[in-house]
């Protein structure tokens, strides 16, 4: 029995599901998950002393690939001096300035400790700032784990075929609204029928947990116009797509302006952390200041914050770094259609810079719905091939691939050989 059996064993006595995270279980594609050990680069190891090309990348911070040396060392230096003080720091002042200089959005902005907690404040302050209640989210797009969100959401809850959870009251979710991604007429009904009690409207620009599907183009334009018509505050949720596609995220790749963003995972670089910030006059709207709540005890505690701004800094003064990621999610996206057709398969192949999802159907994929159609068995299937060929991808149908500044093209070229081993196999099938 390998080491990593041997420690699901031990795990599932002593933790749900043998797991801290259900997206990181791997019951979805018929496997016990792998135990890692160590990473560096584009690599990650298992306890059984195995080699993966990672394309996970700790799910989005490791843009510049794993363990670089000057985001550890900037971690290094940090706790020299303590872990944590439960008081102010410059180096909170720091990632705040860092961040309203990179994105025109944000006037003021919140450090948080997840992405979750983000989003449940940012729309705590959008109802405090409105005087209203209810918010439109879209169907599959996934914003954290608190209560009000988890209504058709993204990420691994579309795995385990749950479009809730238990646990989650019908008063917690009344005042949330679903509309379809893609879809404005779905958006414009809501609005119409909820005249004048929309606090916020929130959304992944990319949406990034249900595969990777892009807006159409006009989508979050009109979007725009409606929350600006209606006094909506529009937020977008950027934890996954800030600083990935760009310094100023989505939001500058697409040319919009929110009024309040939340951000994770690529500003802590690999540490736990989120921020959430927008307009200065919904922001101060927020306690000490304003009368909306939200508190945290380490909340921008300086070994995040150390570590996020090497990060940042390091994509600010590179900008070369998009430059070869984005063009790496070029020629992956390419190449796998190519092959897919080569090979007489109508699979989907979507994502934009540094993102990409296969998707087993011969649908166009736009929203949740049709991102449902993707054949799971299948997925099951290339993802086992992939792993036992030293390809590390997320064990869900419903996640990214993350491309990092670590990978080069011979990685791309050995998960295309790879994805063609399984192409082959897969035409001896009966």
């Amino acid at each position: 029995m390998s080491r990593s059996e041997q420690l699901f064993e031990r795990a599932v006595t002593c933790i749900p599901g043998g797991v801290n995270s259900p997206v990181r279980a791997f019951r979805s594609v018929g496997l016990n998950p792998k135990f890692i050990s160590r990473a560096d680069g584009a690599y990650i190891y298992d306890v059984d002393g195995n080699r993966y090309t990672d394309y996970v990348g700790s799910w989005g911070p490791m843009i510049l690939g794993h363990n670089n040396q000057e985001v550890r060392e900037a971690v290094i230096r940090a706790a020299e001096n303590g872990l944590s003080f439960g008081a102010a720091t410059e180096a909170e002042v720091e990632m705040a300035e860092l961040i309203c200089s990179l994105v025109p959005s944000i006037e003021m902005v919140r450090m948080v400790n997840s992405g979750t907690e983000a989003v449940m404040s940012a729309i705590r302050a959008a109802r405090g700032y409105t005087g209203r209640d209810k918010i439109i989210k879209f169907e599959g797009c996934y914003h954290g784990h608190s209560d009000a969100l988890l209504v058709k959401a993204g990420s691994g809850v579309m795995t385990a075929g749950v479009p809730d959870s238990a646990g989650v009251t019908a008063g917690c979710t009344k005042d949330t609204l679903s509309a379809v991604f893609n879809d404005l007429e779905s958006v414009e009904n809501l609005f119409r029928e909820n005249d004048g009690k929309i606090a916020a409207l929130i959304i992944e620009p990319v949406a990034a947990n249900m595969g990777v599907i892009e807006p159409e183009e006009g989508f979050l334009q009109k979007l725009r116009e409606l929350c600006t018509d209606n006094g909506t505050v529009l937020i977008f949720d950027e934890v996954i797509t800030g600083f990935r596609l760009q310094t100023d995220g989505a939001q500058g790749y697409y040319g919009i302006r929110p009024d309040l963003t939340t951000f994770g995972k690529i500003i802590g670089g690999g540490m736990p952390v989120g921020a959430y910030g927008g307009k200065r006059e919904i922001m101060e709207c927020v306690s000490p200041v304003g009368n909306v709540y939200q508190a945290g005890t380490l909340s921008g505690n300086p070994m995040a914050m150390a570590a996020g701004l090497a990060e940042l800094r390091i994509l600010r003064d590179n900008p070369s770094i998009y430059g070869h990621i984005n063009s790496l999610g070029d020629l992956l996206r390419r190449s796998l259609r190519d092959l897919f057709e080569k090979y007489g398969k109508n699979y989907q192949v979507t994502g934009t810079g540094s993102l990409c999802c296969v998707f087993f159907t011969g649908t166009r994929v736009t929203g949740y719905g049709t991102a449902k159609t993707s054949d799971t068995e299948e997925f099951s299937r290339y993802f086992r091939y992939m792993i036992e060929h030293g390809i590390y991808l997320a064990p869900s149908q419903f996640e990214a691939v993350f491309l990092s500044n670590a990978h080069t093209k011979e990685d791309i070229a050995e998960m295309l050989n790879v994805v063609e081993g399984y192409l082959k196999e897969a035409a001896t099938r009966p």
